[in-house]
């Protein structure tokens, strides 16, 4: 037999079947998650709103907030109103270009989201540690410079996992895709081609964004940290924690769903795929969902600012 007859030759629609073992309740599912995705656009706009209108916010801290709220609008974009077509309308079918263009656009706002809450931790740590020398240190100019990097790196590390899928395979085994969305891994498992190139150079794509920032993450906390225990006063202890935590809720659950994702794809064979595939969903949602809710309560100048909004 051929391998014609047995395989696709680049086919030029896949299907995403949703959540696998899931998809009588689909529709119920898709509650939920559209309120999510109300919840996170507008409030990430309600963020930028206040951050744009308010001169007085016009400082760095706030700045990566806005950053991440366009991310995070951006992000949950990319990936609802497909979901929702899938789960609501019965609508599965999408272009193979179209998927490529998905999973890349994913995955670089995935990466430009690592890198903003980097800089955040590391804007925290030079506030804490430099208090009188951060406004000299973390320019305007500067933060405008981090989110340019943050953006470039994102987009041409991911570019080649796309173009590795359009140039490197021809055949493909199936092209039901048993996914929420286009993922690069999930892509990648219906080829009927030697995979090996496209894992490694996933891994390392995964490793150089999550692993580096999640790395100096952790070291910028220990060092502020280290800082704040050094305070002589307890007020001065209990404010400097509380400028920390609202990112530190930002990121745990951001990293976690991460890497709960990332090796369930790659290790996870005995994880139920109805589980991973929500979780991955969840993954996507989650941080856009919590963002605006966390930095909206926790930031007191950002909640004055938008009472006085609400009220006016």
């Amino acid at each position: 037999m051929s391998i014609s007859n047995i395989t696709v030759f680049r086919p030029s629609v896949l299907t995403l079947i949703g959540i696998p073992g899931l998809e009588t309740v689909q529709c119920w599912i898709g509650i939920p998650f559209c309120v999510m995705y109300l919840i996170a656009i507008i409030g990430n706009s309600l963020l930028l709103i206040i951050i744009r209108s308010e001169r007085s916010l016009h400082e760095p801290m706030y700045i990566f907030v806005g950053m991440l709220g366009v991310t995070d609008i951006a992000l949950a974009t990319t990936i609802m109103p497909k979901m929702l077509g899938i789960f609501w309308f019965r609508v599965p079918d999408i272009y193979f270009d179209s998927c490529l263009l998905q999973m890349w656009l994913i995955h670089t706002f995935q990466g430009i989201e690592s890198g903003i809450l980097l800089a955040m931790a590391v804007d925290r740590y030079v506030a804490i540690r430099y208090p009188l020398r951060h406004a000299a240190i973390v320019t305007h100019r500067l933060v405008t410079q981090i989110g340019a990097v943050t953006t470039l790196r994102a987009a041409f590390l991911v570019a080649p996992c796309l173009i590795l899928i359009k140039f490197r395979f021809q055949f493909y085994h199936t092209t039901i895709i048993s996914h929420s969305y286009c993922e690069h891994m999930a892509i990648v498992k219906l080829a009927a081609s030697d995979v090996r190139v496209n894992k490694i150079y996933g891994l390392f794509v995964a490793f150089t964004v999550a692993g580096f920032d999640l790395t100096f993450i952790t070291l910028s906390y220990a060092q502020i940290f280290s800082t704040v225990f050094h305070l002589p006063q307890k007020e001065a202890r209990l404010k400097a924690f509380n400028t920390c935590i609202a990112h530190m809720c930002v990121f745990l659950p951001f990293y976690l769903l991460a890497f709960f994702s990332f090796f369930t794809h790659r290790f996870g064979a005995h994880v139920p795929p109805y589980i991973h595939i929500l979780f991955s969903s969840l993954y996507l949602l989650v941080p856009p969902f919590l963002n605006p809710l966390v930095y909206g309560a926790k930031t007191k100048q950002i909640r004055i600012h938008l009472v006085k909004m609400l009220y006016s």
